[in-house]
């Protein structure tokens, strides 16, 4: 029996999610990340504090946004956000740290760098970094809280606005296209033309042992 696909919420349901949490914790963050999985360039991560007086129409998970809509948004979060904090790990940290050592502390930075002091941080997955402040991981976080889905916003936009960058000095990978993601082209780009220096070497070790 196929699996049922699941029902994506209305931004009123995410809202109304954090709602319930601001009774208790009124400057509410929202943290997620983007860019674990590919093959090249930083994970990016972002930070989110939302004003409830001043929501922001049509925010929802980013992977169930097209690119358009996720650029609106992402213009719109920054101008309408109480504070807002995007942070990254750097290549060579992940390399030294594993990609999820280098994810955490984009997320650490992230909540760090923001202009004020979040009561409580919602952390999107089943992971959080060590933080000075209250927080708790939220399974499918981006699906279910406003805060964390206007996070996921603007670490996916901001990642991809860099790797288009990455693309305009590595012309011969593609990443404009893929955004450095483990696609066959990337893949024979690679054997082609060798890693590039943006590339982590340490998500290549099985393409170069076989």
């Amino acid at each position: 029996m196929a699996k049922a696909a699941a029902v994506k919420k209305s931004t009123e349901e995410l809202y109304a999610f954090d709602a319930q949490l601001r009774q208790e914790y009124p400057l509410l963050c929202g943290v997620d990340e983007a860019g674990r999985g590919p093959l090249a360039g930083d994970v990016y991560a972002a930070a989110v504090i939302l004003d409830p007086e001043n929501p922001i129409e049509g925010i929802n998970d980013s992977k169930k946004l097209t690119e358009q809509k996720r650029e609106l948004l992402f213009e719109e979060i920054c101008q309408k956000a109480k504070a807002y904090c995007i942070a990254v790990g750097t290549i060579a940290e992940i390399e030294e740290y594993n990609i999820l050592g280098a994810t955490m502390l984009a997320m650490q930075r992230a909540v760090e760098g923001l202009c004020e002091t979040p009561d409580h941080v919602l952390v999107d997955g089943n992971r959080k970094p060590d933080l000075t402040v209250s927080a708790r991981t939220v399974i499918k976080g981006d699906a279910n809280s406003a805060s964390i889905a206007a996070a996921s916003i603007l670490a996916k936009v901001a990642r991809d606005r860099n790797l288009r960058e990455l693309d305009a000095m590595y012309p011969q990978y593609g990443f404009s296209k893929h955004k450095g993601y483990g696609t066959k082209a990337h893949y024979e780009a690679i054997l082609l033309h060798g890693p590039s220096p943006v590339h982590r070497m340490s998500f290549l070790k099985k393409l170069y042992h076989e």
